[in-house]
């Protein structure tokens, strides 16, 4: 019984860790200002992208970057997302893959947020 609960427990903590804690050392950078070998790729739902996408970027929406990560092209990576939870799950699938993640932006929202645990009160 009380193996079942440790492991059970340990489950539960592994789903939070890649949810909610962030990856350390990508830096927020608002507007994308890359430089020419930076792939932009826009990982938000096609219906929220809308306009906002330019000739540059790359739209692969987080659903479907199991089936079509073998598209984007190697080099470093300037990440959008809608929210910090597709932000985590985005970057840490990119990184297991062996993709540079060199900054990322959360579209509607500035890069003074704080994200992970912070965000939802726990410290």
């Amino acid at each position: 019984m009380i193996l079942l609960l440790l492991v059970l427990s340990l489950l539960i903590a592994i789903i939070i860790y890649k949810r909610y804690v962030p990856v350390k050392d990508v830096p927020c950078i608002e507007g994308a200002f890359m430089d020419k070998n930076t792939i932009t790729l826009d990982i938000r739902d096609y219906n929220e992208a809308g306009n906002d996408l330019t000739q540059d970027s790359l739209h692969i929406p987080y659903a479907y970057l199991r089936r079509f990560n073998n598209e984007i092209p190697n080099g470093n990576i300037h990440l959008i997302a809608s929210d910090r939870l597709e932000l985590n799950m985005g970057m840490r699938f990119l990184i297991r893959k062996g993709f540079t993640v060199i900054s990322y932006e959360i579209a509607d929202c500035p890069c003074k947020q704080k994200g992970g645990l912070e965000q939802h009160g726990v410290r």
